[in-house]
């Protein structure tokens, strides 16, 4: 028993005795013990009340806010449980909330000296959630060349999921400084077109009629009576009439373009095949000015020899 008593009684002297001072205040075993206890429960707090939150809004049926609008303010929220923690447990060690100006000093210099991208990046997250011109779901294009969906935005990057089904992690600094396409910011509809080429001669009402059918053979093109799939010649090709099926398409298609171009040019080579119309190949005209060329014309029964096949100054 006297043994029992006199490890409590070591213990208790271990857990206030000063491990090390912090300005004037003094970090013992039991204020550090608290102080890690306080920040685990806030990040528990937060992660629940953001949970709950986004269960709410998704049950309530009077909500104003959009699904984009519920994610950015839950968020912004679990940043601030994750502040207010931190507060609470540095009161909890004693430690003076006056002397922070100390600490941003020192915060200040460490960002000066190789934190400025964190910073940044943080910042610009915050920026992203209260501006809403990015928000979970969208299909964006970035100047880098990153292509894909939204799928979440933290304190320092936002991932962009592929439809390859690849997780880039993007900076969030990148969305606030770079260009970014938005594909579906407002409008969940879009104009594509998609080149092809007919040989000259061809008719092109019947070109045209062979692209409209393509577009309507495929599923999600949108013909309403102001977005209509059209043909347009764009260019005289240097062997081919050079055409563009220009249609509106909804968000399915919107969101998978390799995909929505590989079936329209599959659709469009039926449709002018059903029609004859000749798809050309690249084609050159070669003029000699002179000399002599040999041609030679084989098949299984007989061949046929020219030769000395002379060309005068203006002969092909």
């Amino acid at each position: 028993m006297e043994l029992v008593i006199s490890v409590w009684n070591e213990l208790q002297r271990w857990s206030v005795y000063p491990l090390f001072s912090f300005g004037t205040t003094h970090m013992t075993l039991v204020r550090l013990l608290g102080l890690v206890f306080i920040v685990i429960f806030a990040w528990w707090v937060s992660i629940v009340l953001e949970r709950g939150l986004r269960r709410m809004a998704r049950r309530g049926n009077q909500t104003t806010l959009s699904d984009s609008g519920v994610y950015a303010l839950t968020r912004i929220i679990r940043y601030l449980v994750w502040i207010i923690g931190t507060l609470v447990g540095l009161t909890y060690i004693g430690f003076d909330l006056a002397s922070l100006a100390i600490v941003g000093g020192a915060i200040g210099i460490g960002i000066g000296f190789g934190l400025q991208n964190i910073f940044s990046n943080f910042i610009s997250g915050i920026i992203i959630l209260l501006e809403k011109t990015l928000k979970v779901g969208d299909f964006v294009d970035l100047q880098s060349g990153v292509l894909g969906r939204v799928t979440e935005i933290s304190m320092r990057y936002t991932r962009v999921t592929t439809n390859d089904n690849l997780d880039i992690i993007v900076p969030n600094s990148e969305f606030i400084n770079s260009r970014v396409t938005n594909w579906t910011l407002e409008d969940a509809y879009r104009r594509i077109h998609v080149p092809f080429g007919v040989a000259y001669g061809s008719d092109k009402e019947l070109v045209r009629e062979a692209g409209i059918a393509a577009a309507k053979s495929i599923s999600g093109i949108v013909d309403s009576d102001d977005r209509q799939p059209d043909v347009w010649l764009v260019n005289f090709g240097s062997s081919s009439l050079d055409f563009e099926l220009v249609i509106w398409v909804g968000q399915e298609l919107v969101t998978s373009p390799g995909r929505t171009d590989a079936r329209l040019l599959w659709a469009i080579e039926t449709e002018l095949s059903k029609r004859n119309i000749e798809i050309p190949f690249p084609q050159q005209d070669l003029h000699l000015r002179s000399g002599q060329i040999t041609v030679r014309m084989a098949d299984k029964d007989a061949t046929v020899e020219l030769n000395s096949a002379r060309l005068d100054d203006a002969g092909t």
